[in-house]
């Protein structure tokens, strides 16, 4: 984008003001753009940490109250409140294993307690059922051992 013209005054008065008046705006621009810089790293941290907040509220719930709650939060703030695993348990064998919702082909605006008619035990897949899981809480780590390779 080109910039902007002015035109020059004539006299070296006004010359001289237009010259002043340009640098002010120059420098403000710089100023600005910093201000913006900071709200936004500002207002960056009080998101994450709402999002933390949404979750670690979430987790307490299903604790005290032992099922899929809603509202949950959705992937994308699970994942960026720092609880990117989610643990589930089969209703069937009760086998626990945790899932990596980064890594899910689900929409990032889906909810957590969407989820759960959707995951199934891969344990009873391979047996031919389909048991459904159950979710469990959100986590910041996968709480159980991997256990298939």
């Amino acid at each position: 984008m080109a910039p902007k013209h002015h035109p020059t005054p004539l006299s070296g008065g006004d010359r001289k003001a237009l010259s002043k008046e340009l640098g002010r705006a120059r420098a403000m621009t710089t100023i600005l753009a910093a201000q913006s810089a900071e709200a936004r790293a500002k207002g960056e941290a009080l998101i994450h940490t709402a999002d933390k907040l949404l979750c670690e509220s979430w987790n307490e719930r299903m604790w005290a109250n032992g099922g899929p709650i809603d509202p949950s939060p959705s992937i994308d703030q699970a994942v960026h409140g720092g609880y990117p695993w989610l643990e589930i348990e089969c209703s069937r064998c009760k086998t626990k294993r945790d899932v990596d919702l980064a890594e899910l082909r689900h929409p990032p605006t889906t909810f957590v307690h969407d989820l759960a008619s959707r995951l199934r035990c891969s344990k009873c897949a391979k047996a031919g059922r389909r048991a459904t899981a159950t979710l469990l809480q959100l986590g910041t780590r996968p709480r159980q051992p991997d256990p298939e390779p």
